[in-house]
């Protein structure tokens, strides 16, 4: 049975239905254990394609329009009306639309899952933040691709699903003088647990921070870390350190009805 996280930001909305999907509940075996939904892995294709049409059920859409791009840590957003053919999903890390029974989603192995909506508008969002597509803006884009629809910030909600969490998430100087560099409030999301240790980044903390300075109405995480929760998760980072040489990924959607 699957079990999404629900954000209780998102729950309230009529005629919408929402999920940030765990790893349980499907028929993928071995490493990519069970819910596997990433097209882009080792993974048997039929296998991940009826993953994805028991996570599009869940949602109340036909399989065929449960949608996730080629994501490629950009800060590219685009609006669809429409399903793309197979094959030709494009080349970014967010997407919005006002269609119903359109299901947009982003895949995620410890980058950070954002699903949006503007309940008056009746537009919805869904972005793939890793810390690359964080500092670059495609939360920001992503909300200014509501807008171009007619979605108002001030109406817009957001919600932050599972990605790494800080403790785990080590990362080496180049990294963090980087954020420094391009963003001067990012400072505060780096510590070190000891002095001598190298620097850990508070993804989720990140990106809460850049939510609530793009001034939306509500901005809310559920995030839980998925390396350290490894009987709901999927994490790049922790198949690497194991050398298991690939990695399932969790679907986070949303979909109008």
């Amino acid at each position: 049975m699957l079990k999404p996280i629900a954000a209780p930001a998102l729950a309230g909305i009529p005629n919408l239905e929402h999920g940030f999907f765990t790893r349980q509940g499907g028929h993928s075996t071995g490493i990519y254990a069970s819910l596997n939904c990433g097209t882009g892995s080792k993974d048997d294709r039929t296998t991940v394609f009826a993953n994805r049409a028991r996570v599009a059920g869940h949602l109340g859409a036909a399989p065929e329009r449960l949608l996730t791009c080629h994501q490629s840590h950009t800060a590219l957003a685009i609006a669809i009306s429409e399903p793309w053919a197979a094959g030709a999903a494009p080349k970014v890390d967010g997407i919005v639309t006002r269609t119903p029974g359109l299901a947009i989603a982003v895949l995620a192995a410890d980058c950070a899952p954002i699903l949006f909506a503007d309940p008056k508008a009746r537009i919805i969002g869904a972005a793939h933040a890793g810390w690359r597509g964080a500092l670059s803006g495609v939360l920001e884009t992503t909300i200014t691709a509501m807008e171009e629809l007619g979605a108002q910030r001030q109406q817009i909600r957001a919600a932050l699903g599972p990605c790494i969490g800080p403790a785990t998430y080590e990362v080496g100087p180049e990294f963090e003088q980087q954020f420094r560099e391009n963003d001067r409030d990012s400072g505060a999301f780096f510590h070190r647990p000891r002095p001598e240790t190298r620097a850990h980044f508070d993804l989720p903390g990140y990106v809460m921070h850049r939510l609530t300075r793009a001034g939306l109405a509500e901005s809310q995480s559920v995030s839980r870390c998925t390396y350290t929760n490894e009987d709901h998760f999927f994490s790049f980072r922790r198949a690497t350190h194991r050398g298991e040489g690939d990695y399932g990924r969790q679907i986070s959607a949303i979909v109008l009805h």
